[in-house]
């Protein structure tokens, strides 16, 4: 695979991996191997590896490897990943229930109030396929692209204080599904009855860095049996 990288320090113990190619589902499935990769050969060298859209940013120990040594053995190892994974990835698809309700979700109104019809909405955001492009503001939220131009928002000018775990959201050309209860400015659809976020299990997270998403549309009585609960209220 052909994709043009470079590998500079950007704090004393930082280094960030850039790759010069526009964010898509491809490159999204190529950091998460890369990164995935370097987490097993950095090992004690490493204390983090931060995938994100076009970057891996590694916070190294400077004691245990010196930053000389440390980026071109770094540029060596993301060179060669990249000559060995394949051209067409085979990310895997992980399919996710949504329960679509104005009980779980405050903001279909602003959908509804300029003419969608609740089914509209509900098709536009489960037909697509999106892909995890990077994973972070707090414990396993995922960022997923790329909505549906219609059903693109920005951010609430005013974020809640609270948002229910579980809760499907949009800002802008992505959507994510919040993994705990916290606050938050996204713009609430629907809500995911599933757990996604478990730190006491060795799969902490069901997905990864280049992982498909799809949503299946559910009704009440499903998303009550997988554990969903209607909100009373919203701060």
């Amino acid at each position: 695979m052909n994709i043009e990288t470079t590998v500079d320090p950007v704090a004393e113990c930082s280094v960030l991996i850039r790759f010069e190619a526009e964010p898509s589902p491809t490159l999204s499935w190529v950091i998460g191997e890369i990164s995935q990769y370097l987490r097993n050969q950095l090992g004690a060298w490493v204390m983090n590896v931060t995938p994100s859209f076009n970057t891996i940013l590694i916070d190294y120990l400077p004691h245990r490897i010196s930053i000389f040594e440390f980026i071109p053995y770094l540029e060596k190892i993301v060179t060669q990943s990249l000559l060995h994974l394949p051209d067409q990835p085979k990310a895997e698809l992980v399919e996710l229930p949504v329960f679509y309700h104005p009980d779980v979700a405050p903001d279909l109104e602003l959908y509804t109030s300029s003419g969608m019809s609740v089914d509209e909405i509900v098709t536009l955001h489960s037909q697509c396929e999106y892909t995890v492009g990077a994973i972070g503001f707090t414990a396993g939220f995922a960022f997923l692209t790329e909505v549906d131009q219609r059903l693109q928002k920005p951010r609430r000018s005013s974020p809640r204080v609270k948002v229910a775990k579980g809760s499907v959201a949009i800002a802008n050309n992505q959507t994510a599904i919040y993994p705990s209860e916290s606050p938050g400015g996204w713009n609430i659809i629907g809500n995911c009855p599933v757990n996604l976020y478990d730190p006491r299990s060795s799969n902490i997270l069901p997905f990864a860095i280049g992982t498909r998403i799809k949503f299946r549309p559910i009704q009440r009585d499903e998303f009550i049996e997988l554990g969903g609960t209607i909100s009373k209220g919203w701060q």
